[in-house]
């Protein structure tokens, strides 16, 4: 019972303070489940991410449903699903209200656009934990170059180059990601 309490009120943070989408709420999740309340280590939580990446939906709610999964089940599942969904719907019909009342005035104008650097740095933020963790198995801190996994560098190159010039589907630059990782893996 004390787990669902933890998962339900650090979703809640979460869903609260995310501003600017899923990703990012990734670093507001790695803080909450693994640095403060230590539920999961960082590999696991990273796991976790990649899935949720890889699954249709929004990634926070992804998020939120594998970690609350992994840690108390179906109603863990349930209750951080809950959690990180409900502070964005109360607001949004709170913010509707007041944006539709009073949204010619310039003032509104102002705070919407004063908002996009600090969306902007949070989703950068978790990138590069993500990036740190894929190439080095390690959160920013601990970087160092024994750590360096060139197989996945090789496979994060090899997937910008396709997205980028080639224009492939993401889809199949992530499964084939794996499909080239798993060989990989198998043969070193």
């Amino acid at each position: 019972m004390l787990i669902l309490c933890k998962l339900f009120f650090s979703f809640i943070k979460v869903g609260l303070f995310s501003v600017g989408g899923g990703y990012a709420a990734i670093p507001l999740i790695q803080n909450q489940i693994v640095d403060i309340h230590h539920l999961m280590t960082m590999e696991e939580f990273a796991d976790l991410i990649t899935i949720a990446e890889m699954t249709p939906g929004p990634i926070s709610i992804n998020s939120a449903t594998f970690v609350g999964n992994k840690l108390a089940g179906i109603p863990g599942a349930l209750l951080c699903t809950f959690g990180v969904v409900l502070p964005a719907f109360v607001l949004c019909l709170l913010l509707a209200y007041f944006y539709y009342k009073y949204r010619s005035f310039g003032s509104v104008q102002t705070i919407l656009a004063s908002l996009r650097p600090a969306v902007v740095a949070l989703i950068s933020g978790a990138g590069i934990s993500i990036l740190s963790l894929a190439l080095f198995q390690a959160q920013k801190a601990d970087i160092a170059l024994s750590n360096f996994h060139i197989i996945e560098a090789i496979l994060f190159i090899g997937g910008i180059i396709a997205l980028r010039k080639f224009k492939a589907n993401a889809i199949l630059v992530i499964f084939g990601s794996g499909v080239i990782g798993t060989i990989a893996y198998y043969l070193v």
